[in-house]
């Protein structure tokens, strides 16, 4: 299988609307920026699976609401290859909420998980009920 690499695709622009899968209190959460991007001169910076970014939480509890917090993103809707060759794609997008460390904030994450991230990211793998 030369050739065919398992190169991560980012789908996830900043400004995009993702869900929050955790039982930390959010709901609906935007991407404000992702850190240690290495970018393009006027290109929008985009996330993929397994990326740690920053987000404010526009829909949930209202202690959350309106803060600057760290996520890791755990399912995408855009296809992305895997080394192996296949295709992967989600029915939509979802982040979990992390602390600085890594450290998942709330102690449950509600549906499948993207290997990438699992792989990445220890304690999500810990919590996640799917890995796919």
């Amino acid at each position: 299988m030369k050739g065919i690499a398992g190169r991560q695709i980012r789908g996830l622009p900043t400004g995009a609307r993702l869900e929050c899968i955790d039982n930390t209190g959010a709901k609906i959460v935007e991407i404000v920026a992702v850190p240690k991007l290495k970018g393009t001169h006027r290109r929008y910076p985009k996330a993929g699976v397994g990326d740690l970014i920053v987000i404010t939480v526009k829909k949930g509890a209202v202690d959350m609401r309106r803060q600057l917090l760290k996520a890791v993103i755990v399912r995408q809707k855009r296809p992305f290859r895997r080394s192996d060759g296949t295709m992967v794609q989600f029915e939509d997008n979802a982040a979990v909420i992390v602390t600085e460390t890594g450290e998942t904030k709330g102690s449950i994450i509600k549906g499948p998980v993207a290997l990438e991230a699992a792989e990445r990211w220890p304690r999500i793998s810990a919590n996640a009920s799917i890995i796919v």
